[in-house]
């Protein structure tokens, strides 16, 4: 049996229900297939699930000094089987939101293994897609276009295999039932020091092994070395410059062991158990690639400015093909995708431009070049920062740690980057990002008018004080 449609879109995660949303807003026929459940990792396994999380790990660390803002509460515990309920609540609530979206929009939802089939019976080209369903039936939907959005997965050590208890993913960890005495972290990029703020939190004895420098090398280096003084501060031990020997280890009914090599030489760990966050891996494999032109490179796919891959009625999403490996930004894209294939020319947003949120405490968000990145681009550089331990606001909330640094033109007085490291970080980088796609200067956002007392005043002071203007400095 074989169903036509306008657009098809393999995979439901945000990039894929972005795109087939937009598809249906602009009149298009659309199908999404899906084998797993509407959502994908960001719902199920990453984005929502790991801050239910991190949101418990804040209420418990701040109960713990209740009593520095006068509320006597008594000894507080921690209960990871609740926390987890609770989780499990959110991600089901925004499930059903979602399903209720696709009957809204009048999206046929096909649950079941999809692969792109080659010139067939069906189409004179590639891009179908056969469905294999759940009772075993199988199913061919013949789109005019195909948006491919089917995400990434945990990447894996060779040599190294995770038994999801001694040795562990984050997908494994989001399913743990109590809180390991201690863990060793491998990984110091983004989903390692998240994991690393909620389980110390939790009472765990975290360790961090990275092989970079510095945690989260991506950022600025100045957010870095901030962040690595705050865990240390807090008791996270830091191994940078640090790589793991995957031979070494050994997990047992105790435990885990292993052997890093550092700058000073080989060093033991031993922990209850170990998480692995070396970044992911896109799913380009079993979705029948092999039956069409479209390039895969380096693991991802080839796309252009446009989503397009190199079969033009073929579009990809998402982590799967290369890109900024974040939620907002794939459903961007689904979105871009969509408007394309429908003959419309959507909006660009360079990945530079795409605000960076890591939901640590405190938090890091950033938006454009570091200022390492802007001097490689050739830019003279001028830059300021301004610290929370001023505001009012930041003293009130009980969190003053960190800064806003801003990085401009010498020249133009462009914007070049924002970079955060502080309470509610990822909530005010979207003046910034604002900021950048308006082609605002520090002068022009440091005049904005912002609240007092606020924590967006620590983002008008850094702008302000690019020119030496700010009045809390």
């Amino acid at each position: 049996m074989s169903k036509p449609f306008d657009l098809v879109v393999l995979g439901g995660g945000i990039g894929g229900y972005s795109a087939a949303i937009r598809a249906a807003q602009l009149g298009k026929s659309v199908a999404i297939v899906e084998r797993d459940k509407l959502g994908g990792t960001c719902l199920h396994k990453g984005c929502i699930p790991s801050k239910a999380l991190l949101r418990s790990a804040e209420v418990y660390a701040t109960m713990k000094r209740a009593d520095d803002f006068g509320v006597i509460a008594g000894p507080v515990t921690f209960d990871l089987a609740k926390a987890q309920a609770r989780k499990t609540d959110i991600v089901e609530q925004l499930h059903k939101g979602l399903h209720y979206l696709m009957s809204k929009h009048n999206i046929e939802v096909v649950r079941g293994n999809g692969r792109i089939i080659g010139p067939s019976i069906f189409s004179p080209r590639s891009g179908s897609v056969a469905v294999e369903l759940e009772d075993g039936e199988t199913e061919t939907l013949v789109p005019n276009q195909l948006v491919i959005a089917t995400g990434s997965r945990p990447r894996t050590l060779p040599g190294l295999e995770p038994d999801g208890k001694r040795i562990m993913t984050s997908d494994d960890a989001l399913a743990m039932e109590s809180v390991p005495a201690s863990i060793v972290i491998v990984g110091g990029g983004v989903i390692g020091v998240e994991w690393a703020t909620m389980l110390h939190e939790f009472g765990a004895d975290v360790t961090i092994v990275e092989a970079e420098r510095r945690l989260i090398p991506t950022e600025d280096e100045d957010v870095s070395r901030e962040l690595e003084r705050l865990f240390k501060k807090r008791g996270i031990r830091v191994l940078t410059g640090a790589k793991l020997v995957t031979d070494s280890v050994v997990s047992g009914a105790d435990g885990v062991a292993m052997t890093v090599e550092t700058a000073k030489g080989s060093e033991s760990l031993a922990a209850e158990t170990m998480l692995v966050s070396v970044g992911r891996v896109a799913n380009v494999d079993g979705i029948g690639l092999e039956n069409t032109d479209v390039r895969v490179e380096n693991g991802v796919i080839k796309v252009n400015g446009f989503l397009q891959t190199t079969e033009p009625h073929i579009y990809a999403v998402g982590d799967v093909n290369g890109g900024l490996q974040l939620a907002h930004a794939a459903g961007h894209e689904g979105i871009a995708a969509a408007e394309h294939a429908a003959g419309k020319t959507p909006l660009s947003h360079p990945a530079h431009r795409i605000p960076r949120c890591i939901y640590t405490r405190p938090e890091v968000a950033s938006v454009g070049w570091t200022e390492a990145q802007a001097k490689e681009r050739g830019f003279e550089t001028k830059t300021a920062k301004f610290p929370f331990k001023p505001l009012g606001k930041a003293l009130v909330f009980g969190e003053n740690d960190g800064f806003v640094k801003v990085v401009a033109d010498a020249k133009t007085n462009d914007l070049l980057g924002v970079h955060l490291i502080g309470p509610h970080a990822t909530d005010l980088i979207a003046e910034a990002a604002l900021a950048q796609l308006l082609d605002a200067t520090p002068w022009e956002v440091g005049s904005v008018v912002h609240p007092h007392p606020t924590l967006s005043e620590a983002l008008g002071e850094a702008m302000l004080a690019v020119d030496g203007l700010s009045i809390g400095m």
